[in-house]
């Protein structure tokens, strides 16, 4: 009987290495590829959980260049992991483009449960997690101030990724967009050392964090409007 491949998104601990789940480890002793959006990065998780096998990077810069050579591994009956840095991959990460192209060719794609930090964030957040929508990284320039002001009418909890260069800036532009009294927390470094978990208003976590500039993974939580 012919061997049937297929694409396993695989995630990956946020921070805390024991997050890794017993199934992801065997899925990643067990495939005959890994994809790595980096390569040096998944090394570390690899060797911590003893496991010697060929990676792949697959990242945004090149995930056009590699799809068809990717595909036709599958397509021949391998099993192909894909991991991101950390997190779920196709989650602000890699790995959209592949599960079309695997989808559109009729391959089976899975996706284990498992490590994400916009999850956790909203569940600690106190706002409200009946309904919200994760807008992932806003705009950094074309379409930035167009996206604030359409989001100023969301009534759903909001869930934003933010580099802690831009946390300040991003925190001031809700002030304006979102009102000052708009309620919020910041997350960062989920699941690690040190993890920090601050709540207040827009205005209150701008002026902190400009007066303390942050380092290190940021989720953004925001109350909807009234």
């Amino acid at each position: 009987m012919d061997k049937s491949g297929k694409l396993i998104l695989v995630p990956t601990p946020i921070g805390n290495l024991q997050d890794i789940t017993l199934r992801a480890v065997t899925v990643l002793k067990t495939a005959d590829l890994i994809l790595a959006e980096d390569t040096r990065v998944s090394v570390k998780l690899l060797k911590h959980l003893e496991i010697e096998k060929h990676m792949m990077s697959h990242h945004k810069f090149n995930e056009h260049k590699t799809l068809t050579s990717i595909v036709a591994q599958i397509e021949m009956g391998n099993t192909v992991a894909l991991i991101s840095d950390a997190g779920t991959p196709a989650i602000s990460d890699p790995g959209f483009l592949l599960v079309r192209a695997c989808v559109e060719k009729g391959l089976e794609v899975e996706c284990l449960p498992g490590p994400t930090a916009l999850i956790p964030a909203l569940a600690v957040s106190g706002l409200p997690t009946e309904k919200f929508v994760f807008e992932g990284f806003l705009p950094q320039k074309k379409g930035r101030q167009t996206r604030l002001k359409f989001l100023a009418e969301e009534t759903r909890t909001m869930l934003f990724y933010e580099s802690p260069f831009r946390l300040a800036k991003t925190l001031g532009q809700f002030c304006e967009y979102f009102g000052a009294e708009r309620k919020a927390c910041v997350c960062r470094e989920l699941s690690k050392m040190f993890e920090e978990i601050n709540r207040g208003d827009v205005k209150e976590l701008a002026e902190y964090y400009t007066a303390h500039p942050p380092k290190g993974e940021i989720v953004i939580v925001v109350e909807g409007k009234a």
